[in-house]
């Protein structure tokens, strides 16, 4: 007989399926939870997947597990290979019915950009159904049951396909009132006599702001810190402070004139830039492929992004 026709000899699934759930949560109480069995029948699957493989896959510890190196290598074959098989159970089952995505996204960029846009995306793909999870930390596509997620930063993960989005701006703005409260702001530096408002998620941007425009003598980390931009900027409209704004964030703001912005000739880029990410396996899932035509096409009918190069 061939390689091909000799029966391939596989681990026991129900050890295999204790295993990557237990790596994806990290604990073996909670895959027990996900599996519906007691944590000692997980913690015995695993250790008849390790005598089966002859090493060990976890170190354990009190409260918690690790992923050993030979963990780490058969982690990810196993969360793919399971995804495969769920999706391909889905496209038999579901073909006909409502297909879900479940999109990570910053909860700024929800409320100011993708909301209002989105039921266009609902209108034009009526059978994929968008389940928004809001949060300003970014996701770990190892750990959390996410399809994709829309980012700003750099492309640092080699398991994620990053689809370049646009680049956006830096810029102080501050509302009219606080001018005529506080009396002008002239230059860069008279912000040392001024509260910043500091987003701590994005604790850089204020920096790439001021080094870039080489000022000295300001720290934004002396001001609030906020969690979001949107925190931010809504403060800055009630006269709290200085913000600091960026695109996609504050247009309308800034057409309403309730903010201003301080200095029009010293924008500078972000360091960051915006992406769609999601797990490189999955780059040609149907709803994957529409997300991404989707979002590019709005992002280049937007004429408030600075789209200063694409790649």
């Amino acid at each position: 007989m061939t390689g091909f026709q000799q029966r391939r000899k596989l681990p026991p699934l129900n050890a295999l399926r204790a295993f990557e759930a237990a790596a994806r949560h990290q604990s073996f109480k909670d895959a027990a939870e996900e599996l519906a069995v007691s944590q000692s029948a997980v913690s015995h699957q695993v250790k008849a997947l390790e005598d089966y493989l002859s090493t060990s896959l976890f170190t354990r510890k009190t409260r918690a597990v690790e992923l050993t190196r030979k963990g780490n290598m058969l982690y990810p074959i196993l969360r793919n290979a399971f995804d495969s098989i769920w999706e391909g159970t889905q496209m038999l089952l579901e073909e006909t019915s409502m297909s879900v995505l479940t999109l990570h996204v910053y909860s700024t960029f929800t409320m100011r950009w993708l909301l209002p846009r989105l039921p266009r995306f609902q209108e034009a793909h009526p059978n994929i159904q968008v389940r928004l999870h809001t949060s300003q930390a970014d996701v770990n596509f190892a750990q959390e049951d996410i399809d994709a997620a829309i980012m700003v930063g750099q492309p640092t993960d080699s398991n994620l396909h990053y689809e370049f989005l646009f680049d956006c701006e830096l810029f102080p703005v501050c509302s009219p009132g606080y001018l005529e409260k506080n009396g002008p702001i002239e230059q860069p530096e008279d912000l040392a006599n001024h509260p910043l408002l500091q987003v701590y998620p994005s604790g850089g941007d204020w920096y790439v702001w001021l080094e870039g425009n080489e000022v000295s003598g300001v720290s934004p980390d002396s001001g609030l810190q906020l969690e979001s931009y949107d925190v931010a900027l809504s403060s800055a409209v009630q006269g709290i402070g200085i913000a600091l704004g960026q695109q996609p964030y504050l247009e309308g703001e800034l057409e309403s004139g309730d903010l201003i912005e301080l200095f029009p000739d010293q924008r500078l880029p972000n360091t960051n830039r915006w992406y769609l990410a999601y797990r490189s396996e999955k780059r040609h899932t149907a709803k994957l492929e529409a997300l991404s035509t989707w979002l590019i096409t709005e992002v280049q009918n937007d004429p408030n992004l600075p789209q200063l190069s694409r790649g």
